[in-house]
């Protein structure tokens, strides 16, 4: 608020200053036809703007709050009508209107005032003044509401952000904990070898998963990382193909947003009943990310929306990309497939 007041008082006394200037840049110019300056006239003018200063600033400073601060518009109103109507008789009385000359019989009767056309002007300057004045605070008043609300939208979506990823943490780590367990009783050793692999995966989502943006290269390590502890539990009738891109280069991306859809693929398309299969592809052109994932669908397995996960990936592109983004799900009777492209 501070910094839009400092703008609009800034305005202020560059206006006023230029207002008191020109007439004495205007003198010293006329000082090049008349040979001297008028002195006289310049102090006129400058005690009539005094004048006008004296008023904004009350106006300013006093009655403007009452409407712009406070809302309490009939106190407002009523007090610059007060104002503007003491000004125009004061006007009156400072510059008389002289009659037409009387008769006779009117001699002896009480001279009077009648308002003339400087003191109307005067009168329509002062209220335009007022009205420049409220005009001025009233958008700056709007560029600051704007501005705040832009703070309040970005602190919103920082907090939206990090609730979103707050959830996928847990969801990420319950999933990855049930796949080892269920390697427990199949192949101790090679639960071992997994809880390695967690170990390596859980310190990027602890010291990665909670900044705005990671380099693109850790994150497709970790996705990498992911894979090769999920093909650990898998048969030879499940068949993963990943295809990475060979140079990758210096960019960066939100972390955890691929691997929603990778933990979707193998908790919704591998089955030991039948053969079945994951396709996987990152592509980079454009400066721009183009992400593929294709897996067939267990039998009688329900719609693959990947509950807390897939809900939060898809709210998180939202927030963060806006319409800048594609995705695209594909939910055939016996394949699920996802497109998505991203900006980097």
């Amino acid at each position: 608020m501070k910094r839009f007041l400092t703008k609009a008082n800034i305005l202020y006394v560059a206006l006023w200053t230029l207002l008191f200037i020109v007439p004495a840049i205007m003198g010293f110019l006329q000082t090049t036809h008349t040979g001297s300056f008028d002195w006289k006239e310049l102090f006129f003018i400058w005690k009539q703007l005094a004048v006008y200063l004296g008023i904004f600033l009350f106006h300013h400073l006093v009655l403007a709050p009452m409407l712009i601060e406070r809302r309490k518009r009939w106190l407002y109103f009523a007090a610059v009508a007060t104002l503007i109507s003491l000004f125009f008789v004061v006007q009156c009385m400072h510059h008389p209107q002289m009659p037409p000359e009387p008769h006779h019989h009117e001699r002896h009767m009480k001279p009077h005032h009648m308002p003339g056309e400087h003191d109307v002007i005067a009168t329509i300057i002062l209220m335009l003044m007022l009205g420049m004045d409220i005009g001025v605070m009233l958008y700056f008043r709007q560029q600051k509401d704007q501005q705040r609300l832009a703070d309040l939208e970005h602190e919103n979506l920082e907090q939206q952000l990090e609730y979103l990823k707050y959830q996928i943490n847990p969801h990420f780590l319950m999933n990855t904990l049930n796949n080892i367990h269920a390697l427990v009783d199949i192949d101790p050793e090679q639960a071992k070898e997994s809880i390695v692999e967690l170990s390596k995966i859980m310190r990027f989502v602890l010291y990665e998963g909670s900044k705005q943006k990671v380099p693109l290269r850790k994150e497709l390590l970790f996705l990498e990382d992911y894979i090769r502890l999920m093909r650990q539990r898998v048969t030879e009738k499940v068949r993963i193909d990943v295809r990475m891109p060979d140079t990758i280069p210096e960019k960066e991306m939100p972390p955890l947003i691929l691997i929603t859809f990778v933990e979707n693929a193998f908790k919704h398309g591998i089955t030991y009943q039948r053969p079945s299969f994951i396709e996987l592809s990152v592509s980079i052109s454009d400066n721009r990310l183009h992400f593929n994932c294709r897996n067939s669908k267990v039998p009688q397995s329900p719609v693959q929306q990947g509950g807390i996960g897939l809900a939060n990936v898809k709210r998180r592109l939202e927030l963060i990309y806006d319409n800048d983004y594609l995705l695209q799900i594909d939910d055939q009777e016996e394949t699920f497939e996802v497109n998505l492209e991203i900006p980097l």
